[in-house]
């Protein structure tokens, strides 16, 4: 499995350099500029880091593309699909899902399933959502750093799911 190339748009950033409290009183925690690639995903940049496993990292990814591929994720646009004829009294009836949907949507129910409910919400956070592992860990509660390990061994678990080897 090769990895392919990704679009790159770059910006720079600023973060903070080390703890507040080594800053003298009153001011603030010395900063830096760094270059951060916006088309990256959390679990891209963790595999390019070394953080996670090339088996891992396409758990990941394929749990992620029958995320996108059952359609999950909440709309943020119009949708310009035809809509749908009205018969009779009522509403029209919603669209009929398709077969690749259905199948997307059972593989992804199956896979979160396989990971188990206490590693779910990192998994779902930071493949499905996009979410920096910072981020998943302050809204699940977590420790810093606690967020990394919890998710590689739910993505040990996805990957073993979709035998990944």
């Amino acid at each position: 499995m090769g990895m392919r190339p990704q679009a790159r748009l770059l910006t720079e950033r600023s973060i903070e350099m080390g703890i507040a409290s080594e800053a003298e009183p009153g001011q603030a925690a010395p900063r830096r500029s760094v270059t951060v690639n916006l088309t990256e995903s959390p679990l891209g940049w963790l595999f390019a880091r070394g953080l996670v496993t090339e088996r891992q990292y396409h758990a990941g990814e394929r749990l992620r593309a029958d995320w996108e591929r059952a359609q999950l994720a909440p709309r943020v646009t119009m949708s310009w699909d035809a809509a749908p004829v009205a018969t009779g009294r009522g509403s029209a009836p919603a669209p009929d899902p398709t077969g690749a949907q259905i199948d997307a949507k059972r593989r992804f129910d199956d896979a979160i399933a396989a990971a188990g409910s206490g590693l779910a919400d990192i998994l779902w956070r930071v493949v499905c959502a996009g979410e920096g592992m910072r981020d998943a860990e302050t809204a699940l509660g977590w420790p810093a750093r606690a967020g990394k390990l919890v998710l590689t061994f739910a993505l040990d678990r996805v990957a073993a799911y979709y035998r990944i080897r």
